[in-house]
């Protein structure tokens, strides 16, 4: 943005933070995702800029470095909200099925709709095909809010469980593509994953431990920069980098289930409890800003005319029909028939887009139009949306229809049954004699 005032640039943030602000309390008021109110502002300014030409130079580098940052963060947030408890084992285990069995389903599916349509080989659509694929916590996470606790739970893990693999898969087949055969695909996988695991456990105690013991008042940011440098370092060592991010948040967030034994007496419970409420906040706040202007800005590079294209609806409607066909059967044969509104849940976000940017250019696929990224994100907010709206109308139905009045006085202590009757002028209720 070279030539714009450093004022109008601090009146320009500061406007889009206040108005993402305003959209979460709107979403939470109509159930309309505030990623799409964030995508629609970003395409508002990018028409404004048509006329107005106030944005100069490329934007893409500062999308995807917040979109890195913003993964992290996913990831983080999502690991702070996983509860490694004996009691929701099933839960957990329910949700991670139905997240893998979407997430490898639709992958492979859109793959070979993608194939069909575009002739770009099967390898080049599974990459396009995996974003796709993933369930946004970015937009589940605060738009679930109104579904009874067992619902809620269920979603959080399995946006949580599909953030995850979705990543991991994704770049898990980026490499397996890059390797120069199957032998050297999987050792390697095998080495990356388990010296990830090895690093990611060793480095989460050693911070945890000395983190504690820091009595300055600033070091949650300091704690962020050190696992975005450890990130950093690691994908430059090749390394499943977010497993060290995962990892890490598991630890922090279930203390007594790593530190036992000897190791527990090492660890102060309390110190550890008041970093990760102070942690998790600072995690969230960071997220809402980094979330907030990755949609602005990506909202800014939409080309509207693609929407046009036929071509583009009928494959992404075909990608929608294979989404929610197949979530509908992973959520009846795992989960069982009661699964409104969770079969209509879906949306994809912001991971979707940052894997997009990641696909290595060797294998992009000239005739793929971005409008079906655009497409699909908003018919699967749409649809989340409407889902919600519907799930809240029939419980306030169902609310109004337990709700009987009766209009018998009912006492329970003979002295205030005297005095309300008294004043009420009503005869205080006998007492129910017993039978014999």
């Amino acid at each position: 943005m070279n030539g714009i005032s450093p004022y109008h640039l601090l009146i320009a943030v500061s406007l889009i933070t206040i108005l993402s602000y305003l959209f979460n309390i709107v979403s939470k008021k109509t159930n309309i995702p505030s990623v799409l109110l964030l995508i629609v502002l970003g395409i508002v300014i990018h028409q404004v800029d048509e006329s107005l030409h106030f944005i100069k130079g490329d934007l893409m580098p500062l999308l995807e470095i917040l979109g890195i940052v913003g993964l992290i963060m996913i990831v983080l947030e999502a690991a702070l909200d996983l509860k490694l408890e004996r009691e929701k084992f099933s839960l957990l285990w329910r949700s991670l099925l139905v997240a893998l069995a979407g997430l490898l389903g639709s992958s492979f599916a859109i793959a070979g709709v993608l194939d069909i349509f575009l002739d770009s080989g099967f390898e080049r659509s599974l990459l396009y095909a995996i974003p796709l694929s993933i369930l946004s916590s970015a937009i589940v996470l605060p738009s679930v809010h109104g579904l009874n606790e067992h619902k809620k739970e269920f979603m959080i893990y399995e946006s949580t469980f599909s953030d995850i693999l979705g990543i991991t898969f994704f770049y898990l087949m980026v490499g397996q593509f890059e390797a120069t055969s199957p032998t050297s695909i999987w050792l390697s996988l095998g080495e990356s994953v388990g010296l990830t695991i090895a690093v990611s456990i060793i480095a989460s105690y050693i911070l945890i431990l000395i983190f504690q013991k820091l009595s300055s008042n600033v070091k949650l940011f300091l704690l962020i920069s050190v696992l975005i440098l450890l990130y950093a370092i690691g994908k430059q060592y090749h390394l499943s980098s977010l497993l060290i991010i995962l990892v890490f948040g598991l630890v922090l967030n279930n203390p007594k289930v790593f530190f036992r034994g000897k190791l527990k007496s090492l660890l102060d419970f309390d110190a550890v409890d008041k970093i990760l409420t102070d942690f998790r906040l600072i995690t969230i706040e960071s997220a809402f800003i980094v979330r907030t202007f990755f949609f602005v800005i990506f909202g800014t590079t939409i080309i509207l005319s693609q929407l046009v294209s036929i071509t583009v609806f009928y494959q992404s409607i075909a990608i929608l029909a294979i989404t929610f066909g197949l979530r509908w059967l992973a959520l009846r044969l795992i989960v069982g028939k009661d699964n409104f509104p969770e079969v209509y849940i879906a949306p994809r976000g912001l991971i979707t887009v940052l894997l997009f940017f990641a696909i290595p250019k060797e294998f992009n696929i000239p005739t793929f139009e971005n409008g079906i990224l655009l497409y699909v994100i908003l018919a699967t907010s749409l649809i989340m949306t409407w889902s919600l709206i519907q799930n809240k109308k029939n419980e306030g139905e169902a609310n109004d229809s337990d709700i009987q009045f009766d209009p018998t006085p009912h006492f329970e202590d003979d002295v205030i049954a005297d005095i309300v009757s008294s004043e009420l002028g009503v005869d205080k209720p006998k007492p129910t004699e017993e039978k014999e």
